[in-house]
């Protein structure tokens, strides 16, 4: 196990780099404050350096709710997360609770199922950062390579890149092309109206008949994430007969 400044103190730290893409973005988004002492102790539990995007990530910033309200990307958030955040949120996760990080720092804990949940959307899609071995959870994809468990299909889908190429082409407004099927004229201001911890149910579900012909009919509310994933996962099982796994904690 490496001590936390040999985490920390490295040459080249990715966060210069992560926090000029935050602010050359052209995608809307809000960042709350980082709580530095969960950052460090985050950092501390996942036995990666600050020289990677995700380390820069959970050591320096609160997180990142972007596109409206769209999509939740995980950090170290400060626990009064009131000012700016879509909908008054105060509830943002942090990459640690999505996770169910020990109190403690724990040598013998390892991600459930293998992967790190490093993002959620307000539709139940869920990003994850595979693991060492992804196939023996059933995930697609390589070692390293963030895969996505899709609302519309309740199936794993490889993105064929790493957490740092991922964030990158988010920040460069990758997520228009990637839900634009998923999308509804509107859906900006109910995306945007949500907490930290709300999803929105889509009515017929996503994966329905009905949904694929016809988007623009759903109707749609809001509920606790949690719920969400917990009927994605259910309804995974009973229609496919596979069970797509931990879907994060919030």
């Amino acid at each position: 196990m490496r001590k936390l400044s040999e985490l920390t103190d490295v040459e080249e730290p990715a966060w210069p780099l992560l926090s000029k893409a935050l602010a050359a973005s052209g995608v809307s988004m809000e960042i709350p404050p980082v709580d530095p002492g969960l950052g460090r102790a985050s950092l501390h539990q996942l036995q990666i350096t600050a020289r990677s995007w995700l380390g820069g990530m959970v050591l320096n910033c609160g997180g990142v709710v972007l596109d409206s309200g769209w999509l939740r990307i995980y950090g170290s958030p400060a626990e009064d997360l009131s000012a700016g955040l879509p909908g008054g949120s105060t509830d943002l996760p942090s990459l640690a609770e999505v996770n169910e990080f020990p109190e403690r720092f724990d040598p013998d804990w390892r991600p459930r199922d293998g992967g790190l949940v490093v993002g959620h959307d307000v539709l139940g899609g869920v990003f994850v950062l595979n693991g060492a071995d992804p196939e023996s959870v059933g995930r697609p994809g390589h070692p390293g390579e963030v895969v996505y468990f899709a609302p519309d299909s309740l199936k794993w889908e490889a993105l064929e890149v790493g957490h740092g190429a991922w964030l990158q082409w988010l920040l460069r407004e990758g997520t228009d092309q990637f839900y634009d099927t998923l999308r509804w004229p509107g859906w900006r201001a109910e995306s945007g109206a949500l907490t930290g911890t709300q999803g929105l149910s889509v009515m017929p579900f996503l994966w329905s008949a009905q949904a694929r012909r016809d988007l623009m009919s759903t109707s749609r509310r809001a509920v606790p994430l949690a719920e969400l994933l917990s009927l994605h996962r259910d309804f995974a099982i009973k229609l496919d007969g596979v069970d797509p796994g931990f879907l994060g904690g919030v």
